[in-house]
């Protein structure tokens, strides 16, 4: 709700007025309702939203912007140079990997609610003047962070958002002297990009993250990316080259990660072999077996729906139809809404209408459970603005 250009502008004006009208316009919301949520008189919102009364007291403000879920300093809790932000600098890489923990961990609602105070809190110091190097470094890697898990868990339609914060990651890491920071902003924007159907912008990010990462673990998440990008882009030459260096990456390095490892390799090989004209090699391969686990829940979901479209294409519904309705539950459990659109196209490409409607009523749980917030009463009284 907060991410939108409307409610940007709302909270660069840092005008607690402006907010909490946009707040309740959101959520429709009447000011008796707010008045709720916050714990207030209603009249003592009105007065607030038409400049009666100025709260100047920072603990009323801090528990506006926790009950609106605000970081704080948009109210102007805090100040640049406070005790508060020299903390969060100095646990802002930790709070960056927790989150990426969560997200693979299938959390990435979890996710996206750690990241997007830290970087509100970081944009702001920078547009004060603050623009420190170690700040700029820790901005880049959390934008990119918040898009990839935007990325997790925003139906396809909305996916641009998600690309457009790692273009953010980017665009810092583009201006700093920091080449693995700018190796994973290359390498998750690109991943992004092709999500949101830029296969060709893809690409080109891809095989410049691959080129420039020098360890093995980010060369080779590069190439497994790069390798998905060009089956979307239907290029089996790319594919080939892209997919042999994973591979050989792959038998080389001891510890594995979520892109480099058996499981991620077998399923972006079946789904590029598929997408570039080579289903019965991706059939035989299937009926070889796949590695034993994935290394996070959501790879689960992704290969399930792989391992359905590979079996649609080789003439084997009911395989088809039980791997398809796995995904949709295991996808809505972990509040995947693009997996659950992935299981859906293949559905109905494969007149599996039964696990298509399955599918949909899935996704349409989970668009109500990811909107915006409203109070217990505003669901079924009527609004009064």
């Amino acid at each position: 709700m907060w991410s939108t250009p409307e409610s940007a502008r709302a909270l660069r004006s840092r005008d607690l007025a402006t907010i909490l009208r946009l707040y309740r316009r959101l959520n429709q919301l009447n000011q008796e309702q707010l008045a709720t949520v916050l714990g207030y008189d209603k009249t003592y919102v009105s007065m607030i939203e038409t400049g009666r009364r100025v709260v100047n007291d920072m603990t009323t403000r801090r528990h506006i912007a926790t009950a609106l879920g605000l970081p704080t300093h948009v109210l102007g809790v805090t100040s640049h140079d406070d005790a508060d932000f020299a903390a969060m600098i100095q646990f802002g890489d930790s709070t960056v990997r927790l989150a990426e923990i969560a997200r693979q961990a299938g959390r990435a609602v979890d996710s996206v609610n750690e990241l997007w105070p830290l970087v509100a809190r970081l944009e702001a110091r920078i547009a004060e003047g603050h623009a420190e190097r170690d700040t700029l470094i820790l901005l880049s890697h959390a934008r990119t962070a918040l898009g990839v898990s935007l990325g997790t868990v925003l139906p396809e339609e909305r996916l641009a958002a998600a690309a457009r914060w790692t273009g953010r990651g980017l665009a810092v890491a583009e201006r700093l002297d920091d080449r693995a920071s700018l190796a994973l902003a290359l390498r998750m924007h690109g991943n992004e990009l092709r999500k949101a159907d830029h296969a060709r912008a893809a690409v080109a990010h891809l095989a410049r993250a691959a080129a420039i990462s020098y360890d093995a673990e980010g060369r080779g998440a590069a190439l497994a990316l790069l390798a998905r990008a060009a089956g979307e882009l239907g290029d089996p030459e790319l594919f080939d080259t892209a997919i042999s260096g994973y591979r050989s990456l792959l038998d080389g390095v001891a510890v594995h990660s979520m892109l480099v490892n058996p499981f991620t390799f077998n399923e972006i090989h079946l789904r590029g072999l598929v997408s570039t004209g080579r289903a019965p090699k991706a059939a035989r391969i299937m009926d070889t077996g796949s590695p034993n686990a994935p290394a996070a829940p959501q790879w689960h979901v992704i290969e399930r729906v792989t391992a359905a479209e590979v079996l649609l294409v080789a003439g084997r519904p009911d395989g088809a139809e039980d791997a398809l309705r796995a995904a949709v539950v295991a996808a809505e459990a972990h509040r995947l809404p693009h997996q659950i659109q992935r299981a859906i196209r293949a559905a109905d490409h494969g007149g599996l209408t039964r696990v298509g409607s399955e599918g949909r009523e899935a996704l349409h749980r989970i668009d109500v459970l990811l909107a915006p917030p409203r109070s217990a009463f505003a669901a079924h009284e009527g609004t009064n603005r």
